[in-house]
Parts: structure tokens; C-alpha cells; sequence
């Protein structure tokens, strides 16, 4: 880990933090409990615990992994639907497949996003491949939920397939850690992914005792999952290690540092740096669902039975297992 890496000394820098900056100091920190999702694979519930007022605009998200999967082991999810919302799925390494009832679809693998609109309404699946369940392999990944406004919570659904050379690729102002912007701007610097609700979704890299600050939009709220290894958050160096989401308070620069001794499996402290403009309106969700009103969760499941969120197509993608079976 991770799958897209680079020399930091021939990147663009993150510019310094002026003498004027505005430190965001730490709030609050959880560890998410470890859940197994759709036919088994493991996840960690990076937002347990979080008031939904901290994470505006943001669900929910799961660190999918990390597993060294025997063979056969590989599991994933069967045709499911979504409304309302927004699913970023961020493959670290491993490869996953897609498809849903619009017609998108493809091989998330290596430093890949698949982003996914589901808007009015749409079905998908989201399974390892054939030949990963035969073999087996790494598996590790993020799926994050991005809330819509009650505006956009019909648009019509759209797939965005983000391979893992189009993410914008930075390096801190001293060279000590990699930051992978996949979507929003930072310092001025823009990432690929094409988002409906203003948001920063970046994976940072930082080495064995670097530091690593960042330019920060007030507006927005600003959030940090360690996704492995060990070090501080914020000036008054607040203690974090993997699976622990960060809660940030107001200000206009974000600042991390990793500890010296990482784990030998661990070169780097590897992060998810997140934030978004908060929508702020009353939200109803149900599994799959999340809308403004307990009505239309109630509507969103009646038309889901009736069929009117897709159908699976005839050519449907299938969890694979051993032996060739569906």
C-alpha cells in the first residue's frame, strides 16, 4: 500500500502555512468498530459515534479491508439499490468490479475511483472479480457516501470511472508526503472527480517523522481518517493510529504529522483527508436510502419494489465462487 505512488522532489508543492493561518484544533476522535459487509467482506465503520451535524455532507464510510484474502475467501455484495446520494468507492490495491442497471460499470483496481450518482435511483453490485475469488489477493478500499441536496436527489444517475493515473498527485512543502487529490480543490490545485456537492476527498502519504499542512476552506467542515499507521493532528498534537476519524474544528489549515517508529508492514502514515460544504437540511434515511422525509424513504422503497429504480440487466454481473458457481 498504496497502489499509486510517485517522487515527491519532481511534484508541485503545497504552499506554507503563512504566519496568519488559522490552525484547526482537534474536537474529537473515535475508532470505528469493525462490521462485516454484503456477503462477508470485512469493513471498519470510519464514522460510528459521529453526530451527522460533524460529518455534513457526508454518510457514511467503511474501510473495506485490509485483507490478504486465501483463495476462495473474496466477497462482495449482490445487486442492491441506492437514491439520494452519492457512493465514492476508492480501490487502495486490489482490484473490484462494477455494474449497475444504467449501464456503467467496469474494473476498479489500483488506485481507481469508481463515482457513482445514484440521484433518482439506480441498481448495482460491487464484487471481486472471478479470478481474484480463485487466486486470491490484497484487498483494500473506501466507500464513501456523499449526501445530495434535497435539489439534487432526482438528477438522473451517473457513473464516473477514475483510473488511478488521472488523480491529481502533490507533495508536501518539505517533500516528506504524498498527497493523491481525487476530488476538490487543494491550494488551488484540482482534483478529477466531478461532484454535485462541494467537497475535498484526498489520500496522503506521510513519511516516517515528516509533517504535513495544508490550506483548508473555512466553509467547509474538514474531517481525517487514518487509514494505517501512527502520529499527531493538529498544533496541540493530538495522539491518532489507524481506523480512528478525526473531527476538526474551525480554521483554515489542516496540520498532521507521522511518528518516527512505524510498524515494519507500515512505511508511511497513510490518511484520508475530507470536507465539504454542509448542506444542512433534515435527513431520513433507510439502509440504502437517504432522502429529506420518512415519506420519501417510504416512496424510494415502494418504487424500488415496483421496479421503477432499474432492472438488473439480462448480461448481470453475479458474486463469483470457487468451482465456477453463481
Amino acid at each position: 500500500m498504496p497502489a499509486v505512488t510517485a517522487d515527491t522532489l519532481t511534484l508541485p508543492r503545497i504552499s506554507a502555512a503563512p504566519l496568519d493561518a488559522t490552525e484547526r484544533t482537534v474536537r474529537a476522535v473515535t475508532t470505528g468498530p469493525r462490521a462485516y459487509e454484503g456477503e462477508g467482506f470485512p469493513v471498519v465503520r470510519a464514522f460510528a459515534g459521529v453526530h451527522a451535524r460533524d460529518l455534513d455532507p457526508f454518510i457514511h464510510m467503511d474501510q473495506m479491508g485490509e485483507i490478504e484474502y486465501q483463495p476462495g475467501e473474496p466477497r462482495g455484495t449482490d445487486w442492491h439499490p441506492h437514491r439520494g446520494f452519492e457512493t465514492v468507492t476508492y480501490m487502495i490495491d486490489g482490484r473490484f468490479q462494477h455494474q449497475d442497471s444504467t449501464g456503467g460499470g467496469g474494473l476498479i483496481e489500483n488506485g481507481a475511483t469508481q463515482w457513482m450518482t445514484a440521484g433518482a435511483g439506480i441498481l448495482h453490485i460491487e464484487t471481486p472479480p472471478a479470478e481474484l475469488v480463485e487466486s486470491g489477493g490484497t484487498f483494500h478500499g473506501v466507500q464513501l457516501w456523499v449526501n445530495l441536496p434535497s435539489t439534487d436527489k432526482f438528477l438522473t444517475p451517473r457513473y464516473q470511472n477514475l483510473e488511478g493515473e488521472q488523480v491529481l498527485l502533490l507533495a508536501s512543502d518539505d517533500g516528506g508526503a504524498l498527497v493523491r487529490v481525487v476530488a476538490g480543490d487543494l491550494d488551488g490545485h484540482t482534483g478529477p472527480g466531478s461532484t454535485h456537492t462541494p467537497i475535498v476527498f484526498a489520500h496522503a502519504s506521510i513519511s516516517p517523522g515528516a509533517q504535513l499542512s495544508v490550506p483548508w476552506r473555512p466553509d467547509f467542515n474538514a474531517l481525517i481518517y487514518v487509514l494505517s499507521g501512527r502520529g499527531t493532528v493538529g498544533v496541540e498534537k493530538r495522539p491518532v493510529e489507524g481506523g480512528q476519524l478525526v473531527v476538526l474544528g474551525a480554521g483554515d489549515r489542516i496540520t498532521l504529522a507521522a511518528d518516527t517508529g512505524q510498524d515494519a508492514n507500515r512505511p508511511a502514515m497513510e490518511v484520508l483527508l475530507l470536507g465539504g460544504q454542509p448542506i444542512r437540511e433534515p435527513v431520513a434515511q433507510y439502509g440504502p436510502f437517504v432522502m429529506n422525509t420518512r415519506q420519501q424513504v417510504i416512496e424510494a422503497m415502494e418504487d424500488f419494489q415496483a421496479g421503477r429504480l432499474g432492472v438488473v440487466p439480462a448480461d448481470a454481473l453475479r458474486p463469483h465462487r470457487t468451482g465456477g458457481s453463481q
